[in-house]
């Protein structure tokens, strides 16, 4: 049985489950690469930051577009973002720099959602949205 809450139509991206994950991820992205070395300052710490603040930007940004094509871009530039930081986990757990468990669970849920919001989106819409 769904809640009232889940019910109710969202009035703002700030509604959407996947955007407050993929919040929650640039949260603890951020508390993370606080603890990388000072030299990854412009290196590896400034590319992770941008690449995880880029999923939920991008889920606000094509939250308001009007075609489901322009929402479907938006969401997967938004999934690129979200593999690239997946690799930046990788990466920070072979360099040593630290590896957070809840943070690849959130990827991993926010990957999900993200592809649940899509196939919503798609089922929704009447014109074709074929992927390019």
């Amino acid at each position: 049985m769904e809640s009232d809450k889940t019910k109710r139509a969202s009035k703002s991206f700030e509604d959407l489950i996947v955007w407050r994950k993929a919040h929650q991820l640039v949260l603890d992205i951020y508390k993370l690469t606080s603890g990388f070395p000072r030299d990854e300052m412009y290196g590896l710490t400034s590319q992770f930051r941008r690449a995880a603040v880029s999923i939920p930007a991008n889920i606000a940004e094509g939250y308001k577009k009007t075609s489901a094509r322009e929402k479907l871009r938006f969401l997967n530039i938004s999934h690129g973002s979200l593999e690239e930081c997946r690799y930046y986990m990788i990466l920070s757990k072979d360099l040593n720099y630290g590896y957070d468990d809840q943070i690849s669970g959130l990827l991993n849920q926010t990957g999900k959602l993200i592809n649940g919001y899509s196939r919503g989106i798609e089922k929704r819409t009447t014109e074709p949205v074929g992927r390019s």
